[in-house]
C-alpha cells in the first residue's frame, strides 16, 4: 500500500491488540488484491446507549486505483457478536474482501483481452461456386464460402486480397469464419 493504514478510533482508546489485527487483515486483503493506494479504518467503541449497547462499530474505506472506493459501514443492529472487538473488525474486513472480490471481477469483464484474429490472404476463388481458400501468416490454408465474408463483399475479393479471420475445424478441414477484408 502506498500509504499505511489510517486507524481512527473514536469514543474510546486505542487498544494495541485490535491496531496490530486491523494491520495484519490489511496486509492480508493488500496480498490477495494487489495495489490499494489507501486505507481508512474507523472504530467507534461501544457507548451507553440502549439501542447499541456494548456493541462496536467498525468502517473500512479502501482507495484503489483509478479512483476506484470500496466502503464498508453498517455493522447488523442488536447482534451481541459486536461486543467482542475482534469479531467486529473479522467482519468489516470479511465484508471488505466480499467487495474488493466484486471489483476485481467488474474490472475483469471492462479488461477482457481479444485475442487478434488472424491475418491472411486469399489464394484461390471460385466466385460462381461461392466459395475460395486463404492462407493464413504461418502457410495454413483455409476453406471459406461466400456466407463467411462480412457485409456481403465477398464479389470485392480478389486473389491476393488481405483478410482477417476466425479459425475453425470444418467437416473436411480447417475453414475460416467470419472472413474480413482489410
Amino acid at each position: 500500500m502506498e500509504v499505511p493504514v489510517q486507524i481512527d478510533f473514536r469514543g474510546g482508546e486505542p487498544v494495541p491488540r485490535m491496531r496490530e489485527q486491523i494491520i495484519s487483515r490489511q496486509e492480508d486483503l493488500e496480498d490477495a488484491f494487489g495495489r490499494i493506494v489507501a486505507a481508512r479504518v474507523v472504530i467507534r467503541a461501544p457507548s451507553g446507549r440502549h439501542k447499541s449497547g456494548g456493541l462496536y462499530d467498525i468502517g473500512i474505506h479502501l482507495t484503489l486505483p483509478g479512483g476506484r472506493l470500496v466502503d464498508v459501514e453498517r455493522t447488523p443492529d442488536q447482534d451481541e457478536r459486536f461486543a467482542n472487538p475482534a469479531f467486529a473488525i473479522a467482519d468489516v474486513f470479511r465484508r471488505a474482501r466480499r467487495q474488493l472480490q466484486d471489483e476485481a471481477r467488474r474490472l475483469d469483464e471492462r479488461v477482457k483481452l481479444h485475442e487478434e484474429a488472424p491475418a491472411g490472404r486469399v489464394v484461390r476463388l471460385d466466385p460462381e461456386r461461392g466459395f475460395g481458400f486463404l492462407v493464413s501468416e504461418d502457410g495454413s490454408e483455409f476453406y471459406f464460402h461466400r456466407n463467411s465474408v462480412l457485409g456481403a463483399k465477398f464479389g470485392s475479393l480478389s486473389v491476393g486480397s488481405k483478410v482477417a479471420f476466425v479459425a475453425e475445424d470444418g467437416d473436411k478441414g480447417p475453414q475460416a469464419s467470419t472472413v474480413r477484408a482489410l
